[in-house]
């Protein structure tokens, strides 16, 4: 919590800079994810929502949504501008099960897992694998790895892919950046779209 706490306070906030950048192709990713599911959507959950930039808009298009991020003072921020159908709980994506949060349909994560080492990567994977749905589907904004990590942070398909061995990678898509100033459109960011693996069924 530290970092984003400290950056919070100083106004230091790069990455809402990304949401009116892409605006458009936000919209197309989330409509995506509507296409084949009957209404009403389902739970939704926001993960690492900051001042809920793109909570409010899960929950325009029908969406139950809950935002969770692990800095109060975002929280405190999402709150004052909470709308109908949105919830916002402070709690670390690290250990989603204490949040007592139920179970969700759908996961956003924009930028969120890029940001945690190999250990905090894994228990994100384990707490959002505990909280899906049969067929839940995760949509993640990442940069990729770059020399310039130590600042921008980013992880490759592969530490994705190892971080959720229970869900099946849909879609890789590169994500836009225009609009993006130095050194954040030079950080290759995809969107990974997966989905929750069925659980077989015993006799």
């Amino acid at each position: 919590m530290g970092k984003y706490a400290l950056l919070y306070r100083f106004g230091l906030t790069p990455w809402e800079r990304y949401g009116p950048a892409a605006a458009a192709s936000i919209k197309a990713f989330l409509d995506r994810e509507e296409v084949d599911r009957a209404r009403p959507l389902g739970r939704a959950l926001d993960l690492g929502c900051g001042r809920g930039q793109y909570t409010p808009e899960l929950a325009r298009r029908g969406w139950e949504v809950v935002g969770i991020d692990v800095v109060p003072s975002a929280i405190e921020a999402a709150r004052r501008k909470a709308s109908d159908g949105v919830s916002y709980v402070v709690g670390d994506v690290t250990d989603l099960p204490a949040a007592h949060l139920g179970l969700f349909d759908f996961f956003l994560d924009i930028g969120c897992f890029q940001g945690l080492d190999a250990a905090q990567r894994d228990a994100m994977g384990q707490g959002v694998t505990s909280l899906a749905n049969q067929d839940a589907t995760l949509l993640m904004l990442a940069f990729g790895p770059t020399r310039l990590r130590s600042v921008l942070e980013g992880v490759t398909q592969a530490q994705v892919e190892a971080a959720f061995p229970e869900w099946d990678l849909l879609a890789v898509d590169v994500a836009d950046t225009a609009g993006l100033g130095w050194p954040m459109n030079r950080s290759s960011p995809q969107w990974y779209r997966l989905r929750r693996r069925a659980t077989p069924r015993h006799p």
